[in-house]
């Protein structure tokens, strides 16, 4: 069974981006479909955006960052951010954090 999390941390403030929603959608064809939804916890962190198996195929995680940084009183460059990745192995574990900034953002994969 393939389980995605992430990780969110706000750069610029040096701490865990709390309570930034993150949406799991599945790609087929250009077009997407929700498959999960969360929020980041006191540690930045989704744990698990698990709904059961998840078939091997692109996906894409959407960060609401507009809301978070509106939250803390900041502006932000990108109201959102979306990051696509390919799960080839619905067997595997896949971790994909945010580094973020009001006006940028880095990604990878994680372990």
């Amino acid at each position: 069974m393939s389980t995605v999390t992430t990780h969110v941390l706000d750069t610029a403030r040096g701490c865990p981006a709390v309570g930034v929603a993150v949406r799991l959608e599945r790609v087929v064809a250009g077009r997407s479909e929700p498959v999960a939804s969360a929020a980041t916890d006191a540690d930045g962190r989704v744990r698990s955006l698990d709904v059961g198996d998840l078939e091997a195929g692109m996906y894409r995680l959407v960060f609401g960052t507009a809301a978070y940084f509106s939250g803390i009183g900041a502006e932000t460059f990108y109201p959102q951010v979306a990051v696509e990745f390919s799960l080839a192995d619905s067997g595997q574990h896949y971790h994909v954090p945010l580094l973020l900034s009001p006006y940028g953002y880095t990604t990878y994969r994680g372990s």
